[in-house]
């Protein structure tokens, strides 16, 4: 049995940051094709947040994503999200339920961009998330970060599109 070397477990670990960040992409499309279609943004998906309030949910969550991971980088200490989860999260949706869907979007994938700039950066060994919660590894936070978008895009999908059930998140 060979034995692993430091330079092919970095290579290994970079592979899956790649493959991560791959699925990222394709969730950030996810969003954008849903919100590039034809439909009704103004329908309530949960009891307090309509499809457009869960857009700029995604936007706010990517952003501070993105904004931590460059702080990080460039050896700068991030301004953390502070309050409880339910906190933030309503500011996350109040901040954001004036902007358009085509602002929104364009922040998304502005947010996505600076991801993917900052995401291959070997010396980011941890990531924060926000004040009083754990930090998390590049993979662990692009893992994160894949779960609540595929989570909300099925959601999206079984509110706005009932009648496609097959299709995919």
């Amino acid at each position: 049995m060979l034995k692993k070397t430091s330079n092919s477990i970095n290579a290994s670990a970079e592979e899956e940051v790649a493959r991560a960040l791959e699925l990222l992409q394709s969730k950030v499309e996810a969003v954008a094709d849903i919100f590039n279609s034809s439909l009704d943004f103004d329908q309530m998906v949960y009891p307090l947040w309509s499809a457009k309030d869960v857009l700029g949910h995604l936007v706010f969550w990517h952003e501070s994503f993105a904004r931590n991971l460059k702080d990080v980088s460039a050896k700068r200490k991030p301004d953390l999200l502070k309050g409880s989860l339910a906190e933030v999260n309503r500011q996350s949706v109040d901040l954001n339920r004036t902007v358009s869907v085509q602002n929104l979007l364009e922040r998304l994938r502005g947010a996505q961009k600076t991801i993917c700039n900052h995401i291959f950066d070997s010396s980011v060994t941890l990531i924060p998330y926000k004040k009083g919660s754990r930090s998390y590894s590049r993979l662990e936070h692009l893992e994160v970060v894949i779960n609540h978008l595929s989570k909300h895009v099925k959601d999206l999908n079984q509110k706005l599109c009932p009648d496609q059930k097959t299709k995919k998140s």
